[in-house]
């Protein structure tokens, strides 16, 4: 089967067999780029994949952020010494006297636009803002969701401080990375100051595994942007997946840092009996020892002891359940290096805190007046951010058998704009409204019933236990007898009571690690130290790009049917890369070559397409979409004739895409000069 890019030019070529002669797209066509061209030099049928031993950077310390939907962290551990992680500088902040591990994810500019501060610092010093001058002020929180939910992101999205002010996404970002590269560099050099100044840091960056290619691009940019490390050394950042770091974590945690869910004892710590557990941890550890290899081995093969008690083969599901998702990963546990093979795509939604924190705000709207908090937000956003923190600290102590009511502050601001925009107070407002469960008690505080608070909670949490459910129905994901919620919003009683009394019946066991707000931070730095430990992953979805192909009656629709040079082509043809659901190893390259339209060509440039479906046969097919362009940038020719004699114009560029990794990469080679071209794949410019 002969294939033609959708996009040629004329004079387009393609291999050096007569049979393959230039083919343009319709005149007209939408898929016609009239900046470049190129052609494929290999048959439709895809070359059987190769995998590749991914290259790896040289590095001192790995340093891992975790930028989170509500709150954010970062850790490092040395190459020296992989396994000892070390935390930042708690960060002092919210309850007088109580440190943090973590940092809100909040960001504060100055009205020019300036960068001002971030995390309690940003909060409190907003707080502190007289209510005029904070109209002025941008204030960012939770803005990480706008990144997954925009369908349309660019390096030009804008995001709205809360006073309604808009920005680059881009500069958002790249401040609050920027913030957290200044902070770990400068608690690197005083810890060890003999570092290397250049190509010490392997920086890792965590995003949810639910997220697009388009978001994980944007972040790398951002990441580019805040100085975290230039282009011309890309290799120096990996983006880590929030479960997958969360699952290299749990694999080296030993029995007495989890909680079982299922256990009598609650908080007792242990799984099951210990039986010959730690003795076979230690004949483990000893046999590790022994090896050449003994310290890569164990970060990349994680013996713990529940790992100890597990056998090659044996599956488990890990739910990161964070501020703004819920991220699902199912994992088998290979042989004889403990390396992890991904089951089934990564899966989720927007299932996260925050869902119980926009339910409080719907009630609110029901009890004031859905104008009235709009209103509001608008005019007083410190107040309301006041008002978030009072209700935030309430959550936080919801539980399922909790007794007493729970008694939420509201700001005086709040009292007295509502008394001037109403003409009542707010025990009136109260007084009148048809919710029942939420009173006004005599310290002039919101007064809520467990009952009601746990009722905020119950939309987010069913969410996450559907889609827990309908994920161990899957013939993929038969077996799995182990859960491990992770995550911030894991630390709720509400939601771990849920989960258990909902998946315990059908013998799951729910598993707690006890640090389980930090699970993903640590997990993130073992996977920077050692990347290879996830082989093999499954594509969520299905990548090609858009050919013509020899016009076969009766398979290939009569619209379809381009006649050129008394030649019949079928147009669109989607030629597929990757499935979704395959399984793709780490390294695994899937290779194309490709010829500039003509002489002297500098760039060359195709489509990307991309849908859910595995059997799609068209690019016009519903659900395929224009996702990304490969680029190839390329170096002039030299002389009149390539090394290999070839004429002007009929150079090969041979790229090899790899799939397996937390993003999609590429590399190119000019095959006359054997000469590296600049090659990359761009989600963002749709």
């Amino acid at each position: 089967m002969l294939a033609v890019p959708e996009m040629g030019l004329p004079g387009l070529y393609i291999g050096s067999s007569p049979e393959r002669s230039p083919v343009p797209s319709p005149p007209g066509s939408p898929r016609t780029q009239e900046s470049c061209g190129i052609a494929p030099l290999t048959p439709s049928q895809s070359p059987k994949p190769e995998a590749r031993a991914p290259q790896q950077a040289s590095f001192s310390v790995v340093v891992a952020i975790d930028f989170g939907t509500t709150s954010s962290g970062y850790a490092f551990s040395f190459s020296s010494d992989p396994e000892a992680i070390h935390m930042m500088r708690k960060w002092e902040g919210g309850d007088p006297g109580v440190a943090h591990q973590k940092t809100p994810t909040c960001l504060l500019l100055t009205p020019e636009g300036a960068f001002h501060s971030f995390g309690y610092t940003a909060r409190d010093y907003y707080h502190d803002l007289d209510p005029e001058e904070a109209r002025d002020w941008l204030y960012f929180e939770k803005f990480k969701m706008k990144i997954h939910s925009t369908t349309d992101l660019t390096l030009k999205t804008q995001l709205e401080a809360v006073n309604g002010k808009k920005m680059p996404a881009l500069e958002v970002f790249a401040h609050a990375l920027r913030f957290f590269k200044e902070h770990a560099l400068q608690e690197l050099r005083e810890q060890c100051p003999s570092l290397p100044e250049r190509d010490t840091v392997r920086w890792v960056l965590t995003v949810p595994a639910i997220w697009k290619q388009p978001a994980k691009q944007f972040m790398r940019e951002a990441a580019y942007l805040a100085g975290l490390v230039s282009r011309e050394d890309a290799e120096q950042l990996l983006i880590a997946l929030e479960p997958e770091a969360a699952s290299v974590y749990c694999r080296k945690l030993r029995l007495h840092q989890l909680m079982d869910l299922s256990g009598r004892t609650p908080g007792g710590g242990r799984l099951g009996e210990r039986r010959s557990i730690d003795s076979s941890f230690r004949h483990a550890r000893e046999q590790l020892r022994r090896s050449r290899h003994s310290r890569t081995f164990l970060v990349e093969s994680g013996v713990g002891e529940l790992w100890a008690e597990m056998q090659a083969g044996d599956r488990y599901m890990v739910a990161d359940c964070g501020g703004g998702t819920v991220d699902l990963t199912v994992h088998q546990l290979e042989q004889p290096h403990g390396t992890l093979k991904e089951l089934y795509k990564a899966s989720g939604g927007p299932y996260g805190a925050v869902g119980v924190d926009l339910a409080f705000e719907q009630l609110l709207c029901r009890i004031f007046g859905e104008d009235f908090i709009a209103t509001f937000k608008r005019q007083r956003p410190a107040a309301w951010v006041d008002l978030t923190i009072a209700f935030e600290a309430r959550k936080r102590t919801a539980g399922p058998h909790r007794a007493g009511a729970l008694n939420i502050s509201l700001p005086f601001s709040f009292i007295d704009f509502y008394r001037k925009q109403r003409g009542h107070n707010v025990e009136t407002a109260l007084r009148r409204s048809s919710v029942n469960f939420v009173k006004w008690s005599s310290q002039g505080m919101l007064r809520m019933s467990c009952e009601a608070m746990n009722e905020l909670f119950q939309p987010t949490v069913n969410g996450i236990i559907q889609h827990i459910e309908a994920l161990l129905a899957r013939p993929e994901v038969q077996g799995v007898k182990l859960l491990f919620l992770v995550g911030g919003f894991a630390e709720s009683a509400v939601l771990q009571h849920a989960v258990q009394a909902a998946l315990g019946a059908r013998g799951l066991r729910v598993v707690v690690p006890h640090d389980v707000g930090l699970t993903i931070l640590k997990g993130a730095v073992l996977f920077g130290q050692a990347p290879g430990v996830v082989r093999v992953r499954r594509s969520p979805l299905t990548y090609g790009v858009g050919v013509l192909n020899r016009f076969v009656d009766g398979r290939h629709p009569p619209d379809k049917l381009l006649v050129r040079d008394g030649r019949r082509w079928c147009t669109d043809v989607f030629e597929r890369f990757v499935a979704a659901e395959q399984s793709v190893a780490l390294g695994e390259e899937v290779r194309r070559s490709y010829c500039p339209a003509r002489p002297g060509q500098r760039r060359v440039l195709i489509n990307l397409y991309c849908c859910a479906a595995e059997d799609a046969r068209f690019i016009t097919d519903p659900g395929v979409r224009k996702c990304g362009a490969l680029s190839l940038e390329l170096e002039p020719a030299d002389g009149g004739r390539d090394s290999t004699g070839a004429a002007p114009g009929r150079r090969e560029i041979r790229a090899a895409m790899q799939f397996g990794d937390t993003e999609i990469k590429v590399t190119a080679v000019d095959v006359s000069t054997n000469r590296s071209v600049r090659a990359a794949i761009d989600f963002l410019s749709n």
